[in-house]
């Protein structure tokens, strides 16, 4: 059976984001076992302090990457698949988001450096990125948030990168039920492709 990795940072009830990565998930082959990975419920912090400095110590003291700080890293680089839904906050993603990339990010299990420069050493070949926006910024050099996941995925040598992104969720005026109910159907398609 193949894995699926769901990471869920959809952080408000009802989020439109999370209804789009549900129908990605529930319209996904049985094949897959899906890992719903709910990151407000992870206790994830970020590297500063003394947390940065005793995850240094394990990475400089031993070349075994086995310590359950790496635990995410594993789950993520050994996946078949990964889903990341996270809603467009502040020309991005939430700060979780950044923090859970953080704690994945790690030499050895996602990824490696040598000679030839860094290469990523995830399972995966498909990531797919879902998200609703409150304003217009599809093609807009404003929306940071896919040059960022694109370039991770490329990173973590996850070869296609797919995304849907529905604008105009809070736009008065705008039919936004519509356009979300479009990016579901979208979403349901791109699912049964895998």
């Amino acid at each position: 059976m193949k894995k699926a990795l769901f990471v869920d940072c959809c952080l408000r009830p009802g989020s439109n984001t999370r209804k789009l990565a549900e129908a990605f998930i529930d319209n996904l082959s049985k094949e897959y076992k899906v890992k719903h990975l709910k990151l407000e419920d992870e206790n994830l912090k970020p590297l500063v302090g003394e947390w940065f400095y005793s995850r240094q110590e394990i990475l400089d003291t031993t070349s075994e990457r086995t310590h359950p700080r790496f635990d995410y890293a594993h789950e993520f680089a050994e996946a078949d698949l990964i889903v990341i839904a996270a809603p467009f906050w502040d020309l991005s993603f939430p700060a979780l988001l950044k923090i859970y990339i953080e704690n994945v990010s790690i030499d050895g299990v996602t990824f490696t450096t040598g000679e030839e420069g860094l290469k990523g050493l995830c399972k995966a070949n498909n990531l797919v990125y879902l998200t609703t926006r409150g304003g217009f910024y599809n093609d807009s050099p404003m929306e940071s948030a896919l040059p960022q996941l694109r370039n991770l995925s490329e990173f973590f040598g996850i070869q296609n990168f797919h995304s849907i992104g529905v604008d105009g969720m809070n736009v008065e005026g705008y039919d936004a039920e519509a356009s979300l109910n479009e990016a579901i159907k979208e979403a349901s398609e791109l699912a049964q492709t895998f």
